[in-house]
């Protein structure tokens, strides 16, 4: 019996309303291996598996994956053009991060504080900020490649850069001066619930209303010793906001690792949905890197830091260690996972449903994170068209 294909959007109504269980049930259908054999033409509803000697031989099985001729889809589309917009504001948070604090920041003092956290951070940090100009370009220049609109935000750059030494004072998308920083993160990974069955979680600690890159150099000299405990109020005033960005970095890739494992599930095409999996999976590895630099902020010797300007303390989360706080516990936790389904907890990247994982969730997230304190009316009505646009997604079988 022929499946009938699913519509290639659905309403906001529609999307609402779709239970975990209908979103597992398709995507199970996507996966479905006779389904995936047929649409390589490699069998029939009749035949059974030829040998392999028989089949394509291994170079015209290469061009079938890599080569994809015609335009993208709208829903294809509309996904690719939300990431390409979420890689852009990617790009320029850590592009501030870089200038001050990476392998070759304009900031000694902001630097030695990263460097408390791992000696590695300021090359990590470049890194980071390269792949995410990549995979910005890369979009932009796959959508143009298919005759689709790429996305520009340059005209909502339009925030302010910190004040402090090694900035460059240009327009930003992003602000990083005064963050609510969410860390249910932190305790999800380490749960066994999983928050698309409703599990909601709390941080091990709150951070609000706090910067994670230096101000100015009145607030933050950016010569002043940083050694690890700080001593002087200037130096541990620098180390909080290193602090804060170490958290930071993860909150930010656990949100795209989340956000491409969604996407994943709504694309049609096979490139398209390559594109999607080998990009959220450099989203993931990133996840996985800042979790356990992260820890080192709440552990000896930098534990129990009080940041002199706002009071926000960072605890010592092995005092005493427990499954929700222990800074080495970083894999992510087996949980449950396919509703309904008498399976053990599975470890897996969670949220990855719509409501909780999609695109308008993700905007929403930035939002509550201050990251898009001061932008324009004109900014949240453009990034959220596109979010819905890519919400409405489905994957045409």
């Amino acid at each position: 019996m022929r499946v009938k294909s699913l519509p290639l959007t659905m309403s906001p109504e529609e999307i609402a309303s779709s239970s975990p269980e209908e979103l597992n049930e398709k995507f199970n259908r996507v996966i479905h291996r006779r389904s995936f054999l047929q649409g390589l033409g490699l069998a029939t509803a009749s035949s059974t598996l030829l040998p392999a000697a028989s089949l394509f031989t291994a170079k015209q099985a290469q061009a079938s994956e890599l080569e994809h001729h015609g335009p993208l889809s709208r829903g294809d589309a509309a996904i690719l053009r939300f990431l390409a917009a979420a890689e852009l504001i990617e790009s320029d948070l850590w592009t501030q991060y870089n200038e001050l604090g990476g392998a070759n920041g304009g900031n000694p003092a902001y630097i030695a504080a990263l460097e408390n956290l791992d000696g590695d951070m300021p090359q990590y940090i470049s890194d980071n900020t390269d792949d995410e100009l990549s995979h910005a370009a890369f979009l932009n220049a796959y959508l143009k490649s298919k005759d689709a609109e790429p996305v520009n935000l340059d005209a909502f750059r339009t925030l302010p850069s910190s004040q402090a030494t090694g900035a460059k004072q240009i327009g930003r998308l992003t602000n990083l001066l005064n963050l609510d920083v969410d860390l249910s993160w932190y305790t999800r990974y380490r749960s066994d619930e999983n928050p698309d069955f409703g599990t909601k979680f709390k941080g091990p600690f709150t951070i609000s209303n706090q910067p994670a890159i230096p101000l100015n150099d009145t607030d933050t000299p950016p010569n002043t010793p940083q050694p690890a405990p700080p001593i002087t109020r200037q130096s541990r005033r620098m180390q909080a906001i290193a602090n804060t960005a170490g958290f930071h970095f993860a909150y930010i890739e656990q949100g795209g690792a989340s956000l491409y494992t969604n996407m994943a599930l709504k694309a049609s095409d096979l490139e398209v949905l390559r594109i999607v999996v080998s990009i959220g999976g450099v989203e993931v590895d990133h996840f996985g890197l800042w979790h356990d630099k992260a820890g080192n902020a709440v552990a000896t010797p930098l534990a129990g830091l009080i940041d002199p300007v706002t009071g926000l303390t960072f605890p010592n989360l092995n005092a005493p260690p427990t499954e929700l706080t222990q800074t080495n516990l970083i894999l992510p936790e087996p949980c449950d996972f396919l509703k309904g389904e008498k399976l053990p907890p599975c470890s897996v990247i969670r949220p990855s449903l719509t409501e909780n994982a999609g695109a308008v969730a993700t905007i929403k997230s930035f939002t509550a994170d201050l990251l898009f304190a001061g932008q324009s009316t004109a900014f949240f009505e453009f990034i959220m068209e596109l979010a819905v646009e890519a919400d409405a997604a489905r994957r045409d079988l």
